[in-house]
């Protein structure tokens, strides 16, 4: 049976001994006796085999030199360390051992009857072209640094994994070029750097058989398995919290250059976001991404050629640019990530994606400011890095995800962290019924006798306001539209265009005297049916191209209407509402450490919120009647520094517009339960419901027999039912007269009644503002709107 038979590679293999007999025939005249007689005992056992020195690959030859080959070895396998070391005899690429320890052959031996032996890293159709990449380092001086470690898995009698490192010694062997083989030049050279994994590029250089090998090599063998298995640790471990650092970037450099021996390589990051279909950049001390250069974000397709996007996206694989100046010219500038790398001045790189079962998750970027230096050869190396790489940005996306999701629920719907105790409580319950057989179920969350506390602080008038924002931009579109068709009736008189003024005439009369909540749905039908299909035709007349362009430069493509007046509403609606929960949340954080208690606020026109306190959210019994009275003071406090707050800030805000403050009072205690289908709290029990009918509706109340509503800008409206809650209240406000919160203006009066709710009252008190922050001036808002607009 010949060697090379049913293997495919540019090399015949022979196995020989001419290297090492040449080092026995120097030894030969050692002035050590001992050597010298050694060496003319290993040279006399071969010279009746020229074979031996020649080469050959007929394994037969190989059990009939048996004995011969033992003595050529015997220095090389030496006796008293044939248990210790892990050594054997071979030819590259190949299962073929003809001579090893007898610590090697047992643990092939512990292994079992069925294992095979073969080294783990190392694909077979990479084995061809790694043969290529010896041959030219061997025959050729190029020293492409292939130096991959490889590793054999090999199990113990108890099924555990050991990995063992090999390092080869080819001092012993050489490979020359037969009449087959071509002439590798240094074109071939840059062409075969960016083509790694090309095989039929590599067998057109380098054709099966045109080479051939003759020696051997030895394989040291060392058991790395606590190595290895550190490593595995660290591929879980590694990157926690140091994207913050900012020595982690200049540290992850050196591992990289360390890896691949380059000192003028850098490390980028981009990441991939699979919903946007976009690359974006990681954000940390040092990050950089190469791909995006100075931008915060691309789609893919935009950033890459669409080879390189379907390399990286569709097939997980990584590519290298050897030659970045010299892909620039060839790519004429249809591919962008070519271009990126070119006006960054670098000069060679490699991306690689970082991806898991579920995809791609982002791209390493390791560039160079030196042509070749990077290329798809030593791009190999990162094969043994990318799990630790992978685990991290595994970890950092779940940490991500998890911050997103305490940020929605911040902000949309949250657990409250008074209560959370009371939600990881029925979560155990429910592990814990899992994990025992039973089915499981979510129980009810309910907080019985806990005292209720509501407030908003409302924008008023802003039906008003988003109406009359609405007519103004109606009224600039059909302004705008009418001028086109008076300028084309100059030049064309259709009476199709004096019909269209007439309409746009009518519809502004309308709009002016007599806006409807349908006139915008109607005078949107006209523009989208009438309007558009004609200026589509106009666009063709040059005289009004740029008449027509600047009218849908004006149009908002969102929403199709020009939106200007409603822009500045719904900006001053939105800055309002984020400024008065921001300045409620803050103050909330003071309440919490006072007394513990449940929270909650609804940003609308204007922003709403809900306390609830009392014995069964604290979890403790410590509650006392003094908590829930020192609540309601707070609330009418902040409630006054919130109207403050709005005022002073009043002049930044696109429109002008007041507020209006109320709380309600409730005094009787009643029980709330958490409702999974709508994720919030709700009140239980039909006596309890009339709290919340008296929430919805109270704001629109009514004085008694006027046309007055509770709430008025400028005052403080608290509805109660109660004399007790009265007198209350009235402490309050007495005290915050004092500390000039409060004007002296309190008036009571009896409020119409409600659908199901009778009997309300208010206490109503005008609020002392301040100018600006640190003004120790009180006004009233009569006072403080004389002040400003003087």
């Amino acid at each position: 049976m010949d060697i090379n038979d049913s293997i495919d590679s540019p090399m015949m293999l022979k196995v020989g001994f001419s290297k090492l007999l040449e080092h026995y025939e120097d030894l030969v005249n050692s002035e050590d006796k001992f050597l010298s007689a050694n060496a003319k005992r290993v040279l006399k056992a071969v010279e009746s085999y020229p074979e031996l020195r020649t080469g050959f690959s007929d394994t037969q030859v190989l059990k009939d030199r048996e004995k011969e080959i033992s003595i050529i070895l015997q220095d090389s396998f030496a006796p008293v360390l044939t248990k210790n070391e892990i050594k054997t005899a071979s030819v590259p690429f190949h299962d073929l051992i003809f001579n090893s320890s007898e610590r090697f052959k047992n643990i092939i031996k512990t292994a079992g009857p069925d294992f095979e032996l073969q080294i783990k890293n190392m694909p077979d159709e990479e084995r061809y072209i790694i043969a290529c990449t010896i041959i030219l380092n061997f025959c050729y001086g190029y020293n492409l640094n292939f130096k991959r470690p490889f590793y054999y898995e090999i199990p113990d009698e108890n099924g555990i994994l050991h990995y063992y490192k090999i390092l080869y010694n080819a001092d012993f062997c050489e490979i020359t070029p037969t009449d087959d083989a071509k002439r590798i030049t240094e074109e071939d050279y840059k062409e075969l750097l960016d083509n790694f994994e090309n095989i039929a590029l590599w067998k057109e250089k380098f054709p099966p058989n045109s080479y051939v090998f003759k020696g051997f090599v030895i394989s040291n063998i060392f058991d790395v398995t606590a190595d290895q298995s550190i490593s595995n640790i660290k591929s879980t471990l590694i990157g926690e919290n140091k994207r913050k650092s900012e020595n982690f970037m200049e540290g992850f450099h050196e591992i990289f250059r360390s890896l691949l021996m380059l000192k003028d390589i850098k490390v980028g990051f981009s990441i991939y976001n699979k919903g946007e279909g976009t690359f974006e950049r990681v954000y940390g001390a040092g990050m950089k991404s190469f791909l995006l250069g100075d931008r915060d974000s691309e789609k893919c397709s935009d950033a890459l050629c669409r080879w390189s996007y379907n390399r990286l996206l569709k097939e997980n694989k990584y590519f290298s640019i050897s030659d970045v100046d010299r892909m620039f010219v060839k790519a004429k500038g249809r591919a962008p990530h070519i271009i990126s790398l070119h006006e960054q001045g670098i000069k060679s790189a490699i991306f690689a994606p970082i991806a898991n079962d579920e995809g791609l998750m982002g791209i390493i970027e390791i560039v160079s400011n030196i042509p070749r230096v990077l290329n798809s050869i030593n791009a190999n190396k990162l094969v043994d890095v990318m799990p630790f790489i992978i685990s991290a940005v595994e970890r950092s996306k779940n940490e991500e995800e998890n911050l997103i999701e305490a940020i929605i629920q911040q902000e949309c719907t949250s657990v409250h962290s008074s209560v959370k105790w009371r939600f990881e409580k029925e979560a155990r319950a429910f592990i814990k019924d899992e994990l025992n057989g039973v089915e499981p179920s979510f129980k009810k969350i309910a907080f019985e006798n806990v005292y209720p506390l509501y407030g908003q602080i409302d924008i008023k008038g802003s039906s008003e306001a988003r109406n009359k924002a609405t007519q103004q931009d109606l009224i600039l579109q059909l302004n705008s539209i009418k001028d086109v068709f008076n300028s084309i009736s100059k030049n064309e008189s259709l009476p199709i265009y004096d019909q269209y003024i007439y309409q746009i005439n009518d519809f502004l009369d309308n709009t002016k005297a007599n806006f409807q909540v349908d006139s915008e749905q109607q005078i949107s039908n006209f523009i989208k049916e009438d309007i558009d299909p004609v200026f589509k035709h106009l666009r063709s007349f040059k005289f009004l191209k740029d008449k027509i362009e600047t009218y849908y430069s004006s149009i908002n493509t969102d929403l199709n209407v020009l939106y200007k007046h409603r822009k500045a509403y719904d900006k001053t609606i939105a800055k309002i509402n984020k400024e008065m929960a921001s300045l409620l949340d803050k103050k909330q954080h003071q309440a919490q450490n006072m007394y513990p208690h449940f929270f909650e606020r609804f940003k609308t026109d204007g922003v709403e919120h809900n306390m609830y306190i009392g014995e069964s959210i604290t979890k403790e019994e410590s509650f006392n009647p003094v908590y829930l009275y020192n609540l309601r003071l707070w609330q009418l406090q902040v409630m006054c520094e919130m109207e403050n707050s709005y005022y002073q800030m009043k002049s930044e805000f696109p429109v002008s517009l007041d507020v209006a403050s109320m709380i309600l009072v409730f005094n009787q205690p009643l029980t709330i339960s958490f409702r999974m289908d709508e994720r919030q709290f709700d009140v239980d029990g039909t006596y309890n419901a009339r709290y919340e009918i008296v929430k919805k509706r109270v704001d629109k109340a009514y004085i008694k027999g006027t046309t007055e509503r509770v709430t008025q800008k400028g005052k403080i409206s608290i509805v109660y039912s109660q004399k007790q809650d009265e007198r209350e209240y009235l402490k309050y406000i007495k005290f915050l007269q004092s500390k000039h919160y409060l004007d002296t203006d309190v008036e009571i009066v009896d409020l119409e009644d409600l659908q199901a709710v009778t009997g309300l009252k208010a206490i109503r008190v005008s609020v002392l503002y301040h100018k600006k922050k640190g003004d120790k001036s009180f006004y009233t808002y009569n006072d403080l709107m004389n002040e400003i607009n003087a």
